[in-house]
């Protein structure tokens, strides 16, 4: 009896689509996806439907697209309006830097760092096996595929469960805690997509206490995050990582911090991604005051605040924290 197949999480069956899209020129079927990607085929051989995978394929798709990953969909050649034997696939030239762009030589050494993770060892088992089940089924891959399916690791422990929960379209319940409280409150949500906003992940769904759309970060989600039996119609996450994305940007669009920053830093490395010009400095939107405050508390002296003095007193008061914590110790 053979031992059965290792359950791929979800971010890394979203890598293994785009290995797969991108490693075809004419385009994989349906069928094809979820025979041959890893994450799809474990989930087939597990018992689940082929209704059930085509439903995670599809969100899956509009997930990836959110993120800005051109997904192209190649119907029929003679009726092109016919989608029932569509083929899909990730066009390289869309995908692909521009020939013109240049990288500053502290840029190259982080795209060089970035490159150890992406090496050919990086790839899964399970990414190399679809590659020769794609092969097999007399698709050519037209790109030497190295190393694009590397372990994701994430620091939210809610990740996983709030997944879950969204792909089986049930509510979930977690304790929350909001910045300035001193304990945190249950919370009762029908998650509806997972989205990542300045390198943090949220979870946007529909809070049934306050029965309105919320958004919530997910480091602030404390303990364990349980799925109930409580179930709600799938049809509600259709569009909610645009409407998530769009709510977040409207936030971060109202809270914008003028910062002065030392030139070459690793504040200001990691700042000038997200960061305008400005006469004095650069100015920065943000979502979360308190977390905002931790990631520039962390850079040191090598960031100063000027504005909002909201913003410039959670520093301080952090910077005052490590310094008196440092006193104690010594």
């Amino acid at each position: 009896m053979s031992a059965p197949s290792a359950k791929i999480p979800p971010e890394e069956r979203l890598v293994n689509l785009v290995v797969a899209l991108l490693a075809t020129e004419q385009g994989l079927t349906k069928d094809a996806v979820l025979a041959s990607v890893a994450g799809y085929r474990e989930q087939g051989t597990a018992g689940a439907s082929k209704d059930a995978l085509e439903k995670m394929f599809e969100r899956d798709k509009e997930n990836l697209r959110a993120l800005g990953v051109p997904i192209e969909t190649i119907g029929d050649w003679l009726d092109p309006d016919d989608l029932r034997e569509a083929r899909y696939r990730i066009p390289t030239s869309e995908y692909e830097l521009p020939a013109d762009i240049d990288f500053r030589p502290d840029e190259i050494a982080l795209l060089n760092l970035a490159a150890e993770v992406w090496g050919e060892s990086s790839m899964s088992d399970g990414a190399r096996g679809a590659l020769r089940k794609i092969r097999a089924l007399g698709i050519a891959v037209d790109a030497p595929i190295v190393g694009f399916a590397p372990r994701i690791n994430l620091r939210d422990a809610a990740f996983a469960p709030m997944q879950q929960a969204i792909e089986s379209a049930r509510v979930i319940a977690f304790d929350y805690l909001k910045p300035g409280e001193r304990a945190p409150r249950r919370r009762r949500i029908r998650p509806l997509a997972l989205v990542d906003y300045e390198a943090r992940w949220h979870v946007f769904g529909w809070d049934l206490d306050q029965d309105a759309e919320r958004t919530f970060l997910l480091s602030r989600v404390m303990g364990d995050a349980v799925l109930t039996r409580e179930r709600f119609d799938p049809a509600m996450r259709e569009g909610a990582g645009a409407r998530a994305r769009e709510g977040l940007e409207q936030v971060a669009s109202r809270n914008v911090a003028l910062l002065e920053v030392d030139p070459g830093t690793e504040a200001a490395l990691r700042l000038a991604r997200r960061a305008l010009r400005a006469e004095q400095g650069i100015r920065v939107p943000f979502v979360d005051l308190h977390v905002f405050a931790d990631e520039l508390a962390s850079y040191g002296p090598e960031v100063r605040v000027v504005e909002p003095d909201a913003l410039r007193d959670q520093v301080v008061a952090r910077l005052i924290a490590v310094r008196d914590r440092h006193e104690v110790a010594s």
